[in-house]
Order: structure tokens, then C-alpha cells, then sequence
């Protein structure tokens, strides 16, 4: 079975295409500016060089009538036509509580979704766009809503109810939902296939590290904590997000700055993080360069997120009562040699040795702590697309993720 994978956000969509019998990838793709001048599509089959076609798309349905055409694409495409998709999976950002795995979209699961807006009010919308455009234009085709929440719904009260109030749970839904969660348990798995270990059988701390970044505690194959919260604003120091802050630190600005509603959270998203700190960029690349030239602010930056991670990492080796192994990914965390290193520095009495020598790597699957360490450091770059499809097909074909 050939699948879709569809991933649409307010003004682009990006989109791969799978064949589920050796998982490979037939080709990917990115439209840009949907409802916008200069609307592009950026198609590339693999083994091909990549096309790019600039042409008007008024919306989902017109940016995703040229995805379709693109992969039946005499020249570029990988099927002859459209009864070769077997099924067409969704990222979908928000589930909220209502669902802990993936699941054939019907009517049911699509008001769900609409209750969900409020709390993804940028992203369950475009969401829901691209599942109602293929819909129309491939209304025979099964799809699959698989969501970044539902991973983490396996925490335990204690894990994600705030302090509050408990009737702005009751009536709100205000709790930590947490996101990344197709990442996580991708490479959740993976690591126990590196590790040849039941994955029943491991404790794993999973570091999704990127300009959104957030750490999971998972054991036994199931989260329990994660440090994204009600928002993807809460835990680590990110790009430009602020992670965690004293909430009392937002009235104080606002008043202090005379802030109209919403400039506050614009700040906190938007102009915080490694960017607010350092004041130099929101790419890791770009700071770190800054800080070799001896740029303080960037170095503090650096540190700064790194203090954070690793925060994270010795909270849930107390809560899980130890740790197997410790994974990176996204792409800090694939590729940032020296960040890798200043994570894991002086962690040695928790039982995490880096190898100098193996950490020298970039975006490839690899075990790169120590042989001495007790701790396994791994390396490995996400692919939420394949999950995905691989969610996808198995509840199209066996009726369960």
C-alpha cells in the first residue's frame, strides 16, 4: 500500500508519499504561500532533482489538488493515478483528551477536532482544512488523524494537572497535554530496536531538540512526563519561545511596559528563548558562530538552554528511578555536535558518559556515549513522517495503530 502523508499549516503543507511494503520513501514535497502571491510548490521524487512549479492557490483544497497532481506527474510523479493511495494520514497538532492514539477520521472524530480549536487556535484549523480538501477530491480514500497530543495522554494525574484551581481543568480543559508526541515515540522505538531491548523493558529519556524543543520521560513504552505543557510555550528554552518562567514575571512586564492584550504572549513566543537572550538569532548555527567570535550574550545562550535540558533530563531519572537511555533528536539534537557535548558534560555521576570521538556525527543513527557509561547515549533523527504512515496503515489494514 502506497500512503499520503498530509502536514498543512495555516499557508504551507508539507507532504510525503510512502510505500508501506518497505517503507520507503517515493517522493516529498512543500507548498508555500496558500492564499498568498507567489503561491510555490517544491516537489522532489527520490533519486530526482527537485521541481518547483510557482502557480495561484487560492486555499487547502487548490494547494492539495497540486500535490495530487504533482505525484501523478508523468515526469515526476510515483503513481499513475489515484487508486494507488491506499490511505492518506493527518498530522493533527491538538486531540486534547479525546483521543490517545490515531484514528480512521469520520464525522465524529472531525467535531472533536473543531472542540479542540481553542486550545490550537494557529494550528487545529489549518488541520482540519487539509483533511476536509482531501475529502473532496479523494472521497473514497480512507484518512488517518494521527496527533502530536496523543502519545502523551499515558501521564499520570500527577504528571499533568497544574496547581490551579481544579475547576479550570473541569471546565476548560487547563492541563499539560504535551507535543512532540509522534517524534517521541518514534524514536522511542527505535532506540529499543538499536538497543536489541524489549521496549516493555527500558526506561528512555527522549530529547526532541529544535527550535521548538521538549524532553519525555518514557517507561516501559508509555510516557509519563513531558515538558510542554497547555501550550507548546511551557519547558525548555527554545528559539524563540521562553519555556518556563514565573507566571507573575508576565504582569510585571505588561505593567512595567504599558503592554496592550496579547503582546505579552507574542513576547513570550515569538521574541524570548535563545533569540530574547542572545539577540543575535533563533538558529543555534548562527549563535554559535557569534559566540566563537566571542559575542557573551550568545555564549550565555548556549548555556542557558543547555542548563535547561539537562534539568530536565536529572528530573525524570528521579521520577523514572533511573534511566537506560538518553535520545536525541530534531535538529539540534541531530546535529549539534557541541551542544550534544555541553549537555551531557559533568553528567558522569548519573552514569552518562559521551565518547568524544563517536558524538563527532550528524543526522545518522548511532550509539555515541562510552562503553563504560551506564547509560546508553543515542542519536537519532526523527521521522514523524513515517510514523505517520505507519500509523496509517495499520489501522487501515489491521483496524488498530
Amino acid at each position: 500500500m502506497k500512503v499520503l502523508v498530509i502536514n498543512c499549516g495555516s499557508s504551507s503543507l508539507k507532504y510525503q508519499v510512502l510505500d508501506m511494503t518497505n517503507e520507503s520513501l517515493l517522493c516529498k514535497g512543500l507548498v508555500e504561500r496558500i492564499g498568498m502571491e507567489g503561491s510555490v510548490i517544491t516537489h522532489e521524487k527520490t533519486g530526482c532533482d527537485k521541481f518547483q512549479l510557482i502557480v495561484p492557490m487560492e486555499d487547502h483544497k487548490d494547494a492539495i489538488s497540486h500535490v495530487l497532481m504533482a505525484i501523478q506527474d508523468a515526469d515526476h510523479g510515483v503513481v499513475k493515478d489515484m487508486s494507488e493511495i491506499g490511505a492518506v494520514g493527518h498530522r493533527v497538532v491538538h486531540a486534547g483528551e479525546k483521543f490517545a492514539h490515531s484514528v480512521l477520521i469520520d464525522d465524529a472524530v472531525i467535531k472533536a477536532l473543531e472542540e479542540c480549536i481553542e486550545l490550537a487556535p494557529l494550528h487545529n484549523p489549518p488541520n482540519l482544512l487539509g483533511i476536509a480538501a482531501c475529502q473532496e477530491l479523494m472521497p473514497d480514500t480512507p484518512m488517518v488523524g494521527v496527533f502530536d497530543t496523543a502519545f502523551h495522554q499515558t501521564m499520570p494525574p500527577e504528571s499533568y494537572i497544574y496547581a490551579l484551581p481544579y475547576e479550570y481543568y473541569e471546565k476548560y480543559g487547563v492541563r499539560r497535554y504535551g507535543f512532540h508526541g509522534t517524534s517521541h515515540k518514534y524514536v522511542s522505538e527505535r532506540a529499543a530496536d538499536m538497543l536489541n531491548v524489549n521496549l516493555d523493558d527500558l526506561k528512555l529519556i527522549t530529547c526532541h531538540l529544535g527550535n521548538g524543543a521538549s524532553v519525555s520521560a518514557i517507561k516501559r513504552g508509555k510516557c509519563i512526563d513531558t515538558s510542554m505543557g497547555f501550550t507548546p510555550l511551557e519547558g525548555l528554552v527554545m528559539g524563540t519561545r521562553s519555556g518556563d518562567i514565573d507566571p507573575a514575571i508576565v504582569t510585571f512586564i505588561r505593567e512595567k511596559e504599558g503592554l496592550e492584550p496579547g503582546v505579552a504572549n507574542e513576547i513570550l513566543n515569538k521574541k524570548s528563548g535563545v533569540l530574547g537572550i542572545s539577540g543575535v538569532s533563533s538558529d543555534f548555527r548562527d549563535i554559535e558562530a557569534a559566540a566563537e567570535e566571542g559575542n557573551e550574550r550568545a555564549m550565555l545562550a548556549l548555556k542557558v538552554f543547555a542548563h535547561k535540558v539537562r534539568f530536565y533530563i536529572g528530573a525524570y531519572i528521579a521520577e523514572m528511578n533511573g534511566v537506560d537511555a538518553i535520545v536525541f533528536t530534531a535538529g539540534v539534537g541531530e546535529n549539534d555536535i557541541s551542544m550534544r557535548d555541553i549537555i551531557c558534560n559533568d553528567l558522569g555521576n548519573l552514569g552518562i558518559k559521551l565518547d568524544v570521538v563517536k558524538n563527532k556525527v550528524r543526522g545518522k543513527e548511532m550509539i555515541i556515549s562510552r562503553e563504560d557509561s551506564k547509560v546508553k547515549v543515542l542519536l537519532i533523527p526523527t521521522n514523524e513522517e513515517l510514523m505517520i504512515a505507519r500509523d496509517t496503515f495499520n489501522i487501515v489494514t489491521k483496524g488498530q495503530a
